[in-house]
């Protein structure tokens, strides 16, 4: 199993391009189900999320080649219809092939996706709004079981679905479900995060007709089929937000490109508040550190708001940086497993229910930690990057998932980080 082993200290310069979004590519993948003609995708990155959802589409029956960061799908010869636990079990976003399977022909079997290590994010949601579309669901020894085949031309039918919670992959597997659904679908209290916004514009390409995205009211008219379609994956806005936050915390210059300055308000405004020094172009955005910086107090909450995902790396910049800081988490239940291993880095932190707060101008020192999650992963790299002497991470498959070349990035910007067997 690969570990990283950084040697702490050395400031970051340079600039570095973003990578397309995992979690814009996940669904937008996903949604070549759809159509019976092929769908080109650039800008898709080289994640190990990215190779399981295209092992899954493959076992489904889906052509797919990759060329670099371009992928060519084709679902025209389609012949299975299960999702097994196999696969599902190491990927959640595998739960958004129900819709899209159920829409596309009318039966699906796809397995409960299980617990995660940072909270249960239930698919209740999922289900309820495709059973109000008309699907008859069953729920047996760890599977659903959908079909269609008791609707009106075995077809999933348009209403009104009021999400109770806003969810991103509810909203995802619901709206794919209804460009194929007859008559019109309205999804209340939508998710309004950017990459939902990507996934409607290319299933918009691929001719759906779409109304409402980067709303909480999605508006989707059901059409009978979907065509050929090109479409470039927007770029991942966690990956900027964990490079703008190493620049600062290392009081360097990074040059993020490759971004849409408007997706990132809510996490530059945090830098800005740390005491960096942020400037905005159309297409980057630059940090300058500083040796001063300020805690900064965050609350997570759905977009436009400040993103769960980059809460633990703002975590690794609160107890190196002046002042107390206070991060309340109000997506996920158990997204502080990256405190522990902060602490012992020397960080100080007390963890009261859903609130961490942190004493600042900590010293961290070089030790063997251990990554619980994805983006715990980065928050450690970030600790690892200031602290003094060499830090060990195990477990570092997590960053592989949701990260495209992490250490080769840092390292191009000054970094010194090594990739151990």
């Amino acid at each position: 199993m690969d570990k990283l082993v950084i040697e702490g200290g050395f400031p970051l310069k340079g600039e570095v391009i973003i990578s397309g979004a995992k979690n814009a590519a996940l669904p937008i993948l996903i949604s070549s189900l759809l159509s019976d003609e092929t769908l080109n995708l650039q800008n898709v990155p080289n994640l190990q999320d990215i190779k399981t959802c295209i092992d899954l589409l493959s076992a489904l029956g889906v052509s797919v080649k990759r060329q670099g960061n371009d992928c060519f799908l084709d679902a025209n010869d389609v012949n299975n219809f299960d999702a097994p636990y196999e696969l599902v079990k190491t990927m959640r976003a595998s739960i958004l092939v129900l819709g899209p399977l159920l829409a596309k022909y009318g039966e699906a079997k796809v397995s409960l996706p299980g617990g995660c290590a940072i909270g249960s994010r239930p698919v209740d949601i999922h289900i309820k709004g495709l059973e109000l579309m008309g699907a008859k669901i069953i729920i047996d020894k760890g599977y659903i079981s959908a079909s269609t085949a008791q609707l009106p031309n075995k077809k999933l039918q348009g209403c009104r679905i009021f999400m109770d919670q806003v969810t991103v992959g509810g909203t995802e597997n619901l709206m794919m479900a209804a460009v194929l659904a007859e008559g019109i679908t309205i999804l209340e209290n939508a998710a309004k995060e950017p990459e939902i916004v990507d996934l409607g514009n290319c299933l918009i390409k691929m001719g759906a007709i779409i109304d409402g995205l980067g709303t909480d009211k999605i508006k989707i008219q059901g059409v009978s089929s979907l065509k050929k379609a090109s479409y470039k994956i927007m770029f991942d806005r966690i990956e900027a937000g964990t490079f703008m936050t190493a620049a600062a915390m290392t009081g360097g210059y990074v040059v993020c490109n490759n971004v849409n300055p408007e997706e990132m308000e809510s996490i530059t405004q945090k830098i800005k508040e740390s005491g960096a020094k942020v400037e905005i172009s159309e297409n980057s955005i630059s940090v300058t550190g500083n040796k001063k910086l300020e805690s900064v107090k965050i609350i997570t909450a759905p977009y436009p708001a400040f993103p769960t995902d980059m809460q633990a790396q703002f975590m690794a910049l609160n107890v190196v940086a002046n002042g107390v800081g206070e991060i309340t988490e109000t997506i996920f239940e158990n997204r502080f497993m990256h405190a522990q291993e902060l602490i012992r880095m020397g960080a100080e932190i007390d963890i009261k229910q859903n609130t961490a707060i942190t004493k600042g101008n900590n010293t961290l020192t070089g030790t063997n930690v251990m990554a619980t999650d994805l983006r715990a992963s980065a928050s450690l790299v970030l600790a690892a990057l200031v602290a003094n002497g060499k830090t060990t991470i195990e477990r570092i498959y997590h960053l592989d998932r949701g990260y495209e070349k992490l250490e080769a990035k840092f390292n191009a910007l000054g970094a010194n980080i090594k990739r151990l067997n």
